[in-house]
Order: C-alpha cells, then structure tokens, then sequence
C-alpha cells in the first residue's frame, strides 16, 4: 500500500505530464467544497418507501446548507438530476426553499437517463466556468419507488419505422443487458462471479465504516403495516447482502426469460431511493469564503452506440475524455462505472485499456448498493472522492452507460 501510494504521489509531481496538469491548482479552477448522499434505501419496500422526492431532496439540501457553513443567499442555481418524475423541478424548487435557501436561488430538474446527476455536476461547473453563475449546488435524486423508467406506450410508429435502432430505444434495460451477454460472449457465471464481488466489497467497506464520512442522516417516517407513521432516522446503506457468492447468486432465476438467461435480480443494480449532491465554485472563491476543497472538476463528456447494447457506453466515453486530458487508464488512480447489470460491468472491465479491477469500484457498486436512477451520476463523485480521501489517491473518473444508448464520464481530482 505504502509503494502504491508512493508512486502514485511521484506520477502526480512530475513535471510537464498530463496528470501534473489536471492536478496542478489555479485560481479559476473548478472546485467541489461538500460532497454528500442519503443511505441508499429498497425500493418499495425500504426506509424511504414512504418518503416523497421533494422530502428526500429537502432533506439532503438542508444537510448541504448546514454543513457548508456557507450564506445559502450566494447559493445561485442548483440542478437535480431525475428520471421518473416530470414534476421534478416543481419539487426541487419547493425543497430548495423549504430547505432555508432564499427565493433568489434558481432550480431546474435535468434527465440524462442513469447519468443525469453527472450530467447536473457538468451543467453547474460549466455554468461557473462561463461566468453565469458564481457557486451552484449539482445533485440527483431518485425515489424509484415512485416512478421508474418504463415506457407507458410505444413510440410513434412513423418515427420507430424508419429505422431499426429508433426502434431499439424502446427496449427496456434488462433486455439490453442480455444482448450484451449475448453479443459479446459473457456468461452467467461471469456475470455472478462479478456481483458477488460486488457484494463483498460494499460488505466490507460498510463493516469498515468507509461510508461514514458520505453519508448524512436523514431524519424521516415509515409506515408500518398497521397504518402507523413511526419515525426513523437513515443511516445506512440497505441493498447490500453480507456472505453472498456466486454460487447463491447462482441460484436466482433469470429476470427476463423473454429475451434470455443470464440477468438476474442478483447481478443487475438494485431498485433504490436515494439522493446525492456536490457543491461547486471556483478555487479563488473557496479560498476567499474559507470553504474546504475536496475536490477539483477537471471535465466531462459523452458518447454514442447502438440503442441495443447501450450498457457497454463507458468503454466509449472514457477513452474519450482521457484522450481530450493527454491521459491513459494508468494515470487514473480510482474509477467508478455504474453496475447498471454486470453483463455491461464485465464488459467495461475487460474491454477498457488498462482498467484493472482493483480500480474500479473498490467499495462496490450499483448491484450490491443501489441504483436510484438520477442519483448515481452525483453519488458515484460522492463515494469516489471519499475512497480517494481515505486512500489518498487523487485522480478519480466515473462513467455510466445511458439509456437509448449513450456513454457519459466524468473526470476530477481529490484535494484531501
């Protein structure tokens, strides 16, 4: 640990390379302070069952507010990343407010699919970086057991007909994880062996107490199945599963036998609730308002593949934002990929250059913690900088695939 540690502090100190740009700190450099999550909560049938979206949000926003020992009144615009609901921003605006944020703080709901809390982070930096704004708050939150992301009837048929991969876009999720398994030769054992990974991770990370500094409290009600509302307050992860392995995984059933064998409700991401959010700002106004910086905003981008295998988008948009960074997969020292199924997880593993697996997802992921849908763009920034924290590792990528079929990553520096 000590040596890995070591050379990764020399790799980041040499001067003139890629890796001592991204890490170099400059006055207009854009900077997270606060980088925070609920628990992720069972859908349906979890500690956020009965919580509303605008609650959830509400009650992380005010977490945020408290926390950063910051005039929430400089707050200028916050985006929320959301799948299911159209009311989202509705919501938001009215959590925002209840949350003690003025009415001068503006609010949108932004939908990019399973990326759509990174999507919101690049929107507020790029916001700063233009000048729009001067400090932002990007989240996501998702209560999946509300909405999801089915479609309630097919598309235009002048439209889907035109072309076959229009078409494709109305394939549900669970359908594309099988034609990635099936394209490209990945089997259910594979498949198990990766979630009960997964699962042993996230196992040990929370025995570990590594969450800890991610997670804040969530004050909130559930009703039992006497009708009655009992308070409670949410402090941990619910969708992991101690002592699971391939072989008991090995056992569930196939999910969508319609359209073949190896997705499993134990190897794809859990149905979850839950929220994240990352406030940002530049350096100069970090330093100027004594806020703590623990991370750094370096880029973002996105890229496009066939609708019908959208689950392998990141072995796409990662090499693509390394190369805009001069950077290879050796210079990054922590990677986050959504496990949306982990026939795409396996896929991304071993198929992006130099992406070992003790990079990536070191405390688990969506199959074993969760996936509420617009969130996990924001949490995944959230669990990466803390693993970097910890570890005292510095150049953290996420990425997830997209439905319709797109790939979006995201590129920052720890600073702690």
């Amino acid at each position: 640990m000590a040596t890995e540690r070591l050379g990764s502090i020399l790799k980041h100190l040499t001067p003139g390379s890629a890796v001592s740009k991204i890490t170099s700190k400059n006055a207009d450099d854009i900077v997270i302070t606060l980088a925070v999550r609920t628990p992720l909560c069972k859908g349906k049938k979890g500690g956020f069952k009965d919580t509303s979206l605008e609650y959830m949000v509400m009650a992380l926003l005010e977490q945020v507010r408290k926390r950063c020992n910051l005039d929430p009144a400089l707050v200028e615009d916050i985006a929320c990343g959301n799948v299911s609901d159209a009311k989202a921003a509705y919501k938001l605006r009215s959590a925002l407010l209840a949350a003690g944020f003025p009415n001068t703080t503006s609010a949108a709901s932004i939908n990019r699919f399973c990326s759509s809390g990174l999507k919101a982070t690049a929107d507020i930096a790029h916001a700063i970086q233009a000048g729009s704004i001067e400090i932002g708050i990007a989240m996501g939150a998702e209560s999946m057991t509300i909405g999801g992301d089915a479609l309630e009837k097919p598309f235009d048929d002048a439209v889907t007909s035109r072309s076959q991969e229009s078409h494709d876009c109305m394939q549900p999720m669970g359908w594309t994880s099988e034609n990635v398994s099936r394209d490209f030769g990945i089997s259910r054992q594979e498949m198990d062996r990766y979630a009960a990974e997964s699962f042993r991770r996230a196992e040990a990370a929370q025995n570990a107490g590594w969450f800890d500094d991610e997670i804040v409290p969530i004050a909130t009600k559930v009703r039992g199945p006497d009708g009655a509302d009992k308070d409670v307050t949410l402090t941990r992860d619910e969708g992991i599963r101690p002592g699971t392995t391939a072989e008991s995984l090995g056992k569930i059933r196939s999910a969508f036998p319609q359209w073949g064998p190896t997705t499993t409700g134990g190897n794809a991401s859990q149905i979850s609730d839950g929220a994240a959010a990352v406030l940002l700002m530049k350096r100069s106004t970090a330093i100027r308002l004594g806020q703590p910086i623990v991370g750094k905003y370096v880029g973002s981008t996105v890229a496009g593949l066939a609708p019908r295998i959208m689950g392998i988008g990141p072995s796409l948009a990662i090499p693509k934002l390394l190369a805009q960074h001069g950077l290879t997969m050796a210079d990054v020292d922590v990677v986050e990929i959504n496990e949306a199924f982990a026939s795409m997880a396996v896929y991304c593993r071993d198929n992006i250059a130099g992406l070992t697996w003790d990079k990536m997802n070191p405390r688990g992921g969506a199959i074993a913690l969760g996936h509420p849908l617009g969130a996990t763009g924001a949490r995944q920034i959230v669990t990466g900088l803390s693993e970097c924290r910890r570890t005292g590792k510095k150049v953290l990528l996420t990425s997830m695939c997209i439905g319709t079929g797109m790939g979006m990553a995201g590129l920052f520096v720890s600073e702690q």
